[in-house]
């Protein structure tokens, strides 16, 4: 029996691969299509997936083939900030990185630490019991697992197949997204979208840097079957009807649909079943968050599920991967349907854009709203506490390097300043790091494996209260 298989090999489900293979859980990933898509639905990554793949020891992949946007970190439904947002973290950028780029690195990631990943293979059925879960692929044949996790995407069979309801709004708007070679002079190409975007908020166009341009443009109408890629025909036409030209466009690398479909899974668990990613969630991509938030997810689930199959788990541990993730997406969703309402060129949408616009000229606005979008706004609801306490904690300098550094093996982190404190009984679970910087203002501090802060103390016993919590029933000292 495999431990995990997930379902859908994008960048939540190979995330989740790479997250899983640190606590060397077997895992096998089914990703339907045979070959990687080549379209480019995500443009870049904000800082807390930086962050992670900070944490990760991956970074400088993503870093030598993105370019890094310091501005683009304040923007809200487009709006610029009067000045840079201040962010508490060592990566206060927006990196710029087509998705084909970010899958490919993702995909290396979980291969390298050992996953098993079959392109070409759709799951067509789901069944679990006490035990585990089967799986059934289209081919006929039968897969056996103790988990299952979903990541296959906003029309998510797993999730159809376990019945779990995914309310929200219905698509009511279209946009094509193109990716294609053009005959217009760039000065021309610059000129028209400068002025089509005055009165058209959702039309865009402009280089990609290989050669190509990247078109957004509203369809026509909502496809009935989104699965239907669009015709360079209907893409011309419509680019002429917002535009007044189609650019010459030609030779398409990828054209593909999006909507404002907004919506939430009820729950992100049954049974032995799980979802991530844009199986739990649907949202327009305004803010660029959907990417992010579903390698968020996965770095929230991977060490629960680990600590599941590996036995070592606390009662409701695997529990608060759902009741932690789940108010985080509803938020995404609240500011995405902000943006929505945002881009309207309706005079009552307008007159709100006008307002925010000058209330973000107030430091305080801008770094609410970046830090949301930035997803480094994030508390988890862990217990009463000190402002810190449920957070993720950025990279701190230490002695010997970074903090980061020391979290490439997803361990738990005990961080003693005390140096009174122990991980006795825990030491398989939790590393002890004593050369803390001064900048961290607590005496101590745990650390989950995602870097979020679930105790502050300089008490013994009830560090080891929480130590039981979060990493299960310590060992006998020896």
């Amino acid at each position: 029996m495999i431990d995990v298989i997930i379902a859908g090999g994008g960048p939540t489900g190979t995330m989740l691969a790479a997250e899983l293979r640190l606590h060397d859980v077997e895992v096998l990933v089914l990703e339907r299509d045979a070959e990687p898509s080549p379209a480019v639905r995500s443009l870049g990554l904000h800082p807390r997936s930086i962050e992670i793949l900070d944490m990760r020891g991956v970074l400088d992949r993503f870093l030598a083939l993105g370019q890094q946007y310091p501005g683009g970190v304040g923007r809200f439904a487009g709006i610029e900030t009067p000045a840079p947002v201040a962010l508490d973290t060592a990566h206060g950028y927006v990196l710029g990185i087509p998705q084909p780029v970010t899958d490919r690195l993702l995909t290396e990631r979980a291969d390298e630490l050992g996953a098993q990943i079959r392109r070409g293979t759709e799951v067509t059925g789901v069944e679990q019991d006490d035990d585990g879960v089967s799986v059934e692929l289209a081919d006929g044949s039968l897969l056996r697992a103790r988990w299952l996790v979903g990541c296959d995407g906003g029309r998510s069979l797993v999730r159809r197949l376990l019945g779990i309801g995914f309310p929200g709004e219905p698509a009511t708007t279209e946009w094509i997204l193109g990716e294609v070679q053009v005959t217009a002079p760039p000065a021309e190409i610059a000129a028209v979208s400068d002025e089509v975007r005055k009165t058209q908020k959702g039309f865009g166009i402009g280089p990609t840097g290989d050669g190509l341009y990247r078109a957004v443009v509203p369809a026509a109408t909502v496809a009935e079957d989104r699965t239907v890629p669009p015709t360079l025909d209907e893409f011309r036409t419509q680019l002429r009807a917002y535009a007044g030209i189609d650019f010459g466009v030609h030779s398409p690398r990828s054209l593909t649909r999006f909507t404002d479909a907004t919506r939430l899974a009820e729950r992100y668990r049954a049974g032995r079943v799980l979802l991530a990613g844009d199986a739990a969630h649907v949202h327009p991509p305004l803010g660029g968050q959907g990417l992010n938030l579903g390698i968020q997810d996965a770095f929230n689930l991977g060490w629960k599920l680990a600590a599941e199959v590996a036995g070592w788990a606390p009662d409701g541990l695997l529990d608060t991967y759902g009741s932690e993730r789940h108010p985080v997406a509803d938020e995404v969703l609240t500011l995405t349907r902000a943006q929505s309402v945002l881009i309207s060129t309706e005079p009552g949408p307008q007159a709100v854009r006008r307002l925010l616009t000058e209330l973000m000229s107030f430091a305080d606005v801008s770094r609410f709203l970046a830090e949301r979008v930035a997803g480094i706004g994030i508390r988890y609801d862990v217990g009463d506490g000190p402002e810190l306490l449920g957070r993720r904690l950025r990279d701190l300098p230490l002695s010997s390097g970074r903090l980061y550094e020391r979290t490439r093996d997803g361990r738990g982190l005990l961080l003693d300043q005390t140096g009174g404190l122990s991980v006795a009984g825990w030491a398989d679970r939790v590393d002890l790091v004593a050369d803390v910087s001064a900048e961290l203002s607590a005496p101590a501090v745990l650390l989950r494996p995602d870097g979020h802060v679930v105790w502050i103390g300089d008490d013994q016993d009830d560090l080891r209260r929480h130590l039981s919590r979060w990493f299960g029933a310590g060992s006998a000292p020896a």
